[in-house]
């Protein structure tokens, strides 16, 4: 097997169907991606499959308040039985919770547990769990290992895989944080039954973004499968989440640790998303709704720098209407736009750089002057 391939394949674990994705990336351990609805009751089983924890002797299961009525006593039941030592920490829900202070009180509780290296970590819940749970076993002891379990679409198809974490500063969003691969993701689709609309939009947005990233056959394939993704089709939901943890990890394969550049087409979107995030107050748009109106404004800059067709700035505008993701109408002074995007971390030399869409599936990495910034702002608040 090349180091850097990625295989997916259907297989049936335990007369249960489910797709599985197996991650290999240079360097790192190869790991499993599996997505069906019960994998979540077979989340010890398959711990116990994986070398690194097999013989782990305690389990630490991270989740928020939101998450933990409905789907803590599953997870922790499953690795009970799996014969796993099992913990918990509750964070409070939202954005907030993804901070210094909030990871500082685990790292406390993880050293009164008496967790030590050859343990780890489960994070349960969405993308700010994830991203949260995946700071603190990375830094504990300077590393343990953690185990993916996406409770969203959102973290289903973009965060839960490829290994960054992150905790927010006031300076900005995920400016501290970590490298790190799980050992396993399990996205266990029928957790998606409970998601609010808006979350569940919020994760549509990434879907998009990498469809248009990505390939003809993808873009057309969702655009094709918008109303059902919309509605979500069981079917629809999960050939769109293989399709993204495809994708992406083929993406990280090739620039892990986002270093060649290759890895940046990730952030089509984000650069005005992480902006509009910020300067509105997290949590006020959802982050699928600012990447989808960054993905937006990007398309705008590249029709008007690249000449990217209207066909497609069309095409895309259409997609992401029909899955829900409209214009947001947010407004700002544009000055204090570009400021804020100087202090993101995607930002080099105080340049700040753009995913541009070319076509499906192409696109360029630039830096773009802070008068065409401007500019391009002063267009967009008008509409």
């Amino acid at each position: 097997m090349r180091p850097n391939q990625v295989i997916a394949e259907i297989v049936k674990d335990e007369n249960m169907p489910a797709t599985r994705i197996e991650v290999n990336i240079a360097d790192e351990k190869p790991y499993d991606v599996r997505i069906g609805s019960q994998v979540l009751d077979n989340l010890g089983d398959w711990c116990c499959r994986i070398p690194s924890i097999t013989q782990a002797p305690q389990a630490l299961v991270i989740t928020d308040s939101n998450v933990e009525p409905l789907y803590l006593a599953r997870a922790k039941d499953s690795l009970v039985r799996a014969g796993y030592k099992t913990s918990d920490v509750v964070i409070g829900a939202g954005e907030a919770s993804k901070c210094i202070d909030v990871a500082s009180e685990i790292w406390e509780a993880m050293a009164g547990l008496g967790l030590t290296r050859d343990c780890f970590v489960v994070a349960l819940g969405g993308g700010v769990v994830g991203d949260l749970a995946g700071f603190v076993a990375s830094t504990f002891m300077r590393g343990i290992k953690v185990v993916q379990v996406p409770t969203t679409l959102l973290s289903m198809v973009d965060s839960s895989v490829g290994g960054k974490t992150g905790i927010n500063l006031s300076a900005g969003k995920n400016l501290v944080g970590t490298f790190c691969q799980p050992s396993y993701v399990c996205a266990s689709t029928d957790t998606l039954h409970t998601l609010p609309e808006r979350e569940w939009r919020c994760g549509c947005a990434e879907v998009a973004k990498s469809a248009a990233i990505c390939s003809d056959d993808f873009f057309f394939w969702l655009l094709d499968q918008a109303g059902a993704m919309a509605a979500r089709d069981e079917a629809v939901v999960t050939e769109a989440i293989a399709r993204c943890v495809v994708f992406k990890a083929d993406i990280v394969a090739q620039d892990k640790t986002e270093s060649k550049g290759v890895r940046e087409c990730l952030n089509y979107g984000h650069t005005l998303a992480h902006a509009i995030e910020k300067m509105s107050g997290y949590g006020v748009y959802s982050h699928g709704a600012a990447v989808a109106e960054g993905m937006r404004f990007a398309m705008q800059m590249a029709s008007e720098m690249l000449g990217t067709s209207k066909e497609f700035a069309d095409t895309q505008a259409q997609l992401l209407d029909e899955l829900g993701l409209v214009r947001l109408g947010w407004k700002a002074n544009p000055e204090e736009v570009l400021n804020v995007m100087k202090r993101d971390k995607k930002a080099r030399g105080g340049q700040v750089r753009f995913v541009l869409p070319l076509d499906v599936g192409k696109w360029k990495l630039m830096d773009v002057d802070d008068a065409a910034i401007i500019d391009a702002l002063d267009k967009w608040m008008c509409e």
